[in-house]
């Protein structure tokens, strides 16, 4: 995010509540609803088709972009909560338009984010899809903290217009792939939402 200019005034950004299912995203949304000059939406809200893959979710996911883009020319920041790694926003054709981005993680312990499902879903899913869902919040985990863990997960079956060049040769360390990690394993949904809160408050410098 760019720094407050001279008369003190922060530039407007996207702040995406990024993780796997089942970390606490769509609870704490209502919360951070009372921040002044914020716009609150859970990517899902456009829908899931049956058949989403990879590369809907990141055509999906340039669609918000742009609306975060209309957002800015109105002055007004866009909190944002799915599933897209920081490597698929930087990656959004119109990304590069964006004022400012900043990503938080929002992590679980694998057996709590496996609790949670089961209280949530129930038995139906199988070995195998569990498997995947524990995965994907595993990668999420080490991807965040270093943009060469495993890129191929989103760039492999991705969708065409997205430009993984824009950040395929950074490392971990690097002062661009910024991740706020946010462990919601022992933290209830009012406190996550007031860390969430004064993560965007920090960010946004005012």
């Amino acid at each position: 995010m760019k720094a407050p200019g001279p008369d003190g005034i922060v530039v407007p950004v996207l702040f995406h509540a990024s993780g796997s299912s089942c970390a606490g995203k769509t609870t704490v949304l209502p919360a951070l609803r009372r921040l002044p000059s914020l716009a609150v939406h859970d990517a899902d809200e456009l829908g899931v088709p049956s058949d989403a893959d990879t590369a809907w979710r990141q055509s999906s996911l340039e669609r918000w972009v742009r609306f975060a883009l209309e957002r800015q020319a109105e002055g007004v920041d866009l909190l944002l909560a799915g599933q897209s790694p920081l490597g698929e926003l930087l990656a959004c054709p119109s990304a590069p338009r964006l004022d400012g981005l900043a990503v938080c993680l929002l992590d679980v312990e694998d057996d709590v984010r496996l609790a949670r499902l089961r209280a949530r879903d129930g038995d139906r899913w199988d070995a195998a899809a569990l498997d995947a869902f524990v995965g994907w919040g595993r990668w999420h985990r080490a991807h965040a903290a270093d943009p060469r863990h495993h890129p191929e997960v989103v760039t492999t079956g991705g969708w065409a217009p997205m430009r993984w060049d824009r950040w395929s040769d950074w490392t971990a360390g690097d002062p661009r792939w910024a991740v706020e990690t946010l462990d919601t394993t022992r933290t209830g949904p009012d406190a996550v939402a007031g860390r969430l809160a004064g993560w965007v408050t920090r960010r946004r410098g005012r």
